[in-house]
């Protein structure tokens, strides 16, 4: 954990101050200092750094999970293969259970499964890589979900602005535009902020979309060749693996009663 630490608050140091430097440039104000930005930006100015920090960590997170070395190691994919060549099935699946890889999961759901058949098997696969993909989808749909809360962060420090902007000028009149600059400012850089977090998010989503469509189709192809061939009638009604079966014969006997908690 104290590994995690450091490069978190670093990314949260560099988030803040990018989006500070952004917003000094948006609202045209080059003699302020970004601390004094960030101030004037209100209290959205903080839950904008919090998206900007998660965006970080979920791009960091989503780009390591989809690499090849995490979804197939060629180490995993080798020693797979090694135990296919020599029939070693029972082999290959204590290796898979115990890999952790997402190909070595794909692989011993189908060969848990390889007894019941071809057709079993293929579902036990697609099955499995629907259940992987849904996975890195779900931490990248995070990214689209700052990209879509950001700007209406962002536009709810607009309308507070605005709000203070129309308070001070019907307080004060038109004659000291001076007490304006804070609101405005708040406007400016709070919208800015929104969009330069938005705008990025986004684009990485669509990204590591892709990425994780090439990834998937990737483990699908080293796995489809795995089980190219594979001599289903000689491991029919053989037990593979210790994963559990639930349905037995049927008991006529039986009571129809369903059995007490």
């Amino acid at each position: 954990m104290k590994t995690i630490r450091l490069p978190l608050l670093t990314m949260a140091f560099l988030g803040m101050m990018t989006i500070l430097a952004c917003a000094e440039e948006a609202a045209g104000v080059k003699e302020k200092t970004m601390m004094h930005l960030f101030v004037e930006g209100g209290w959205v100015m903080y839950p904008i750094t919090l998206c900007s920090v998660a965006m970080i960590w979920f791009i960091v997170d989503g780009t390591i999970r989809t690499s090849a070395q995490k979804l197939y190691p060629a180490s995993h994919v080798t020693q797979l293969r090694e135990l296919f060549k020599r029939g070693d099935y029972v082999g290959a699946y204590n290796f898979a259970k115990t890999a952790g890889s997402p190909v070595a999961e794909v692989v011993r759901a189908g060969v848990a499964l390889a007894p019941d058949g071809k057709v079993m098997t293929e579902e036990a696969v697609i099955s499995e890589i629907s259940r992987i993909q849904s996975e890195l989808m779900g931490r990248a749909s995070y990214l689209s979900v700052i990209g879509v809360c950001t700007p209406m962060i962002g536009l709810t420090g607009t309308v507070t602005g605005m709000m203070k902007a129309f308070d001070k000028l019907g307080t004060s009149g038109v004659g000291d535009p001076s007490q304006l600059s804070g609101a405005i400012g708040e406007v400016l850089v709070a919208t800015a902020s929104g969009l330069f977090i938005a705008i990025p998010a986004f684009i990485c989503y669509y990204l590591l979309r892709n990425r994780i469509q090439k990834g998937i189709h990737d483990v699908q192809e080293i796995v489809t060749g795995l089980f190219r061939s594979f001599p289903y009638d000689e491991v029919q009604g053989r037990a593979i693996g210790d994963e559990e079966i639930y349905a037995a014969k049927p008991n006529w006997d039986a009571s129809s009663t369903p059995p007490s908690a």
